[in-house]
């Protein structure tokens, strides 16, 4: 399936990004990389990461003209990722899906579900996944990239 079929189906509707939405959401990116590896809980670390891999799913699809309607958000977010990078990245979407399903339990059910390691596996993870959303957003989206601002 297609990012056009998912519009045609309701789940998607058009956005047009700019580039300082971009880089707003690469700042946000930033910043919960570096707090995800501060002195707090695997818990915390876990969501932050979690929240970082989410942003860079979503600017993949906001730089592709689309924005997830409300119903399955993150669901649609983050299946969109090999829509966009290429069927490749299926397991990534997999992976993705299954820290979303421990970020709500860590969220909203249990504290002391995501262990040290997991936290540190998707943090990893969301440092490669920014090497190539960058490395794509060069390639195909140039015009949406900005030099980042200088930190006050």
């Amino acid at each position: 399936m297609s990012l056009q079929q998912w519009a045609a189906n309701g789940w998607l509707r058009p956005h047009q990004p700019s580039p300082q939405e971009i880089q707003d959401l690469l700042a946000i990116v930033r910043r919960d990389l570096a707090d995800a590896e501060g002195d707090i809980s695997a818990d915390w670390q876990f969501g932050i990461a979690y929240n970082a891999a989410l942003k860079l799913c979503t600017i993949i699809l906001h730089a592709s003209g689309y924005r997830p309607e409300r119903t399955l958000q993150h669901y649609r977010t983050i299946q969109a990722l090999p829509l966009i990078l290429g069927p490749e990245r299926t397991p990534d979407a997999v992976y993705l899906d299954a820290c979303r399903g421990k970020r709500n339990t860590v969220e909203y059910d249990r504290a002391g579900s995501a262990s040290h390691q997991d936290a540190q596996e998707l943090i990893a993870f969301a440092k490669d996944l920014r090497v190539a959303v960058i490395q794509w957003l060069e390639g195909e989206h140039p015009e949406l990239l900005l030099p980042p601002r200088p930190s006050a």
